[in-house]
């Protein structure tokens, strides 16, 4: 049985040296340079592969790791971006049976975002991968609403990734602590998930699949703790004066991928707020390395083949167009 992963994270070189000499460089970059992950990151060849053989995966679709482009000041970020997809769809080229894209947006230079979104889709790429935040500019802004409307027209699924908060957010909830403490609070540890799971919360408060409805998004580990907190989250929707309760845009807008938290009981949870239907396997590569094992033990969980073989490849292959048509880059 096939198994596509996505959110199967690579990293740019040139992008790594530009937030390093920037004024006030992301620290997370500090966790791409841990035992042998820049090595893994950079490799869009041979190690990938092997590590994809190793875990039984036939098909990753890759991303770029964070923090992307959009914390580079516009020009930059727009070069960056446009280097980024280019080598990623090379990469898809050489292994055009192995390997699919998500695309990275200069969002820091919102006029510039659709435009590059649309290149490229025409180049190949599946989706895109984005963030909550560009300096104080919110995913919600409505200067990226031309942008939901260009991802939604092109069928080009959006993933939300975390990011580390801001250094005033920083300040208030994650210091105190040694150096690498923080920065585990502020990133995989908390931080990063209720970033994303607020840029989802925000777009759909914001009206934003009202007025997009074809619009999917795709959040990871488990949802970003949104999925556990929708009795509460529901309540704004009257608030927000949204056409439906924030649990149904969970249901028909948003995908769920597991980030190699293959854990039964959040499984379990997943699906009292929503279905097989919404879920897609992912191992967040290099930074989770779940053997083949742990992968097929985590599939025993699921109640039928048929959801097995939805959650493996059928989700992923539906919403990012991946089949013997989708197999060429370029497609349209």
């Amino acid at each position: 049985m096939t198994l596509i992963g996505i959110e199967e994270h690579w990293m740019l070189p040139e992008l790594t040296a530009a937030l390093k000499a920037a004024r006030q460089p992301d620290e997370s970059l500090l966790l791409n340079e841990r035992g042998d992950t820049t090595q893994r990151l950079e490799d869009l060849g041979a190690g990938r592969l092997a590590a994809m053989d190793a875990q039984g995966i036939d098909l990753a679709v890759l991303a770029l790791t964070p923090p992307g482009t959009q914390a580079l000041p516009a020009e930059e970020a727009v070069a960056l971006s446009r280097l980024a997809n280019d080598t990623a769809i090379a990469a898809v080229r050489a292994h055009p049976t192995r390997l699919r894209s998500l695309s990275s947006l200069p969002l820091s230079s919102p006029q510039h975002v659709a435009e590059e979104l649309e290149r490229a889709a025409a180049l190949g790429h599946v989706g895109t991968m984005v963030y909550g935040r560009s300096g104080d500019r919110f995913l919600d802004d409505p200067a990226y609403d031309d942008f939901f409307a260009a991802a939604a027209r092109l069928r080009q699924p959006v993933f939300i990734h975390p990011q580390i908060p801001s250094d005033a957010l920083r300040d208030a909830a994650y210091r105190g602590f040694d150096p690498l403490t923080g920065l585990g609070l502020a990133t995989f540890g908390w931080g990063w998930h209720i970033e994303a799971a607020t840029a989802a919360l925000r777009l759909i408060l914001r009206g934003t699949f009202d007025r997009h409805p074809e619009l999917q998004i795709v959040l990871g580990h488990w949802g970003e703790l949104l999925p556990f907190w929708l009795d509460r989250a529901d309540s704004l929707a009257r608030l927000a004066g949204l056409e439906r309760p924030v649990s149904g845009y969970i249901r028909t807008n948003v995908f769920l991928t597991m980030s190699g938290m293959l854990n039964p009981a959040l499984l379990q949870h997943a699906l009292t707020v929503t279905t097989t239907d919404r879920l897609i396997f992912s191992t967040d590569y290099p930074f989770q390395q779940p053997t083949r094992d742990d992968i097929d033990t985590f599939f025993g969980h699921l109640p039928t083949d048929t959801d097995r073989h939805k959650v493996r490849s059928a989700n992923a292959a539906a919403l990012f167009g991946i089949g013997p048509a989708a197999a060429r880059p370029g497609r349209t």
